[in-house]
């Protein structure tokens, strides 16, 4: 009897070649914990839930580097893009980590996800960039003489003049807006990955902002509220959810459906480019890590007629000796 049970806890000790569904719920729950970012978090989740749905969907062999390329293959068949499947893919990848790490999946079956290749980019998916006269539209859509269309102005006001994320957005609080250089600002805003930066106000934002907060009444807390039918404020924030709604919305008035909020994000820095911007204040004011990420914001491409080095003043002058 002794030797039957031991040989059963042996068994019962050995790591599995196929995860149930507690194994992965889990190890979705070691892989949020270990992300500090709200952002990550969220793309993580949808990553591996998503996952976890086609995984179950019909009885699987075991969780192996074969399981996880067809899955990559589902993936591609889907004509989703190379960025958005190498990001679904590194999600499976920490999943399998995390369930070999607590003894739930074999460590050669973890090593074999891991070696899973991504999908190679080919070319540079294009973004939606507003012309200056589409941004003007799109700001002036909101009607100005209802709270929620007073509200609505001054989302799109912050999307568009200071470019930021929806997230940074539902977050911004009244501490947020001080005077720095005799000039308003967002100051120690906490953007994707725990960055922290600055973002200068144009006057003409804090103004659409300033209409919003007299008419709502609100001075403390968060910036931005619900507006309900009878067209009060309720609640004591907005969600992303309410903050892309209200993208579409006047997106789809104004003849723009394919617009999304950060599309207005990116066309913020394509303005500022535009007029004479700096590349380096523009990343500043977006909050990138990599210049190489502002400019793929900015749709940078190179010139070759009328080249940036045709002209910078140390050409021969005419009539001069060669």
């Amino acid at each position: 009897m002794s030797k039957r049970s031991n040989k059963k806890s042996s068994q019962s000790k050995r790591p599995k070649t196929r995860l149930g569904l507690p194994d992965l719920d889990h190890s979705k729950s070691a892989v949020l914990d270990s992300l500090r970012s709200r952002e990550s978090k969220r793309g993580y989740r949808h990553a591996i839930e998503e996952f976890i749905q086609w995984y179950c969907s019909e009885p699987r062999l075991s969780f192996s580097k074969v399981v996880v390329t067809r899955y990559r293959i589902f993936l591609e068949n889907r004509n989703l893009a190379a960025g958005t499947i190498n990001g679904r893919l590194a999600a499976v990848r920490r999943l399998a980590y995390e369930a070999a790490d607590a003894g739930l999946l074999s460590p050669e079956l973890a090593a074999g996800v891991r070696r899973v290749k991504g999908v190679k980019k080919l070319g540079v998916r294009l973004g939606n960039w507003l012309t200056a006269e589409e941004a003007r539209r799109f700001l002036q859509s909101p009607p100005a003489d209802t709270l929620k269309g007073k509200r609505d102005r001054a989302i799109l006001a912050v999307l568009l003049g200071c470019g930021l994320r929806r997230r940074e957005l539902a977050d911004l609080e009244f501490t947020h807006l001080q005077q720095r250089e005799e000039h308003w600002a967002i100051v120690d805003l906490i953007g994707k990955g725990g960055h922290i930066r600055t973002v200068p106000v144009p006057e003409w934002v804090k103004a659409t902002i300033d209409l919003w907060v007299s008419a709502a009444g609100v001075s403390t807390g968060r910036l931005f509220r619900c507006v309900c039918r009878a067209g009060k404020t309720w609640g004591d924030m907005v969600s992303e959810r309410v903050v892309w709604h209200v993208v579409k919305q006047y997106a789809k008035a104004v003849g723009l459906a394919q617009v999304a909020p950060h599309d207005l994000r990116r066309s913020c820095a394509k303005l500022c480019h535009a007029c004479g911007g700096e590349l380096e204040q523009i990343q500043f004011l977006l909050g990138h890590v990599s210049v190489q990420t502002t400019e793929r914001y900015l749709g940078c491409k190179q010139r070759i007629r009328g080249a940036v080095n045709d002209n910078i003043g140390i050409e021969p002058q005419p009539g001069s000796a060669g």
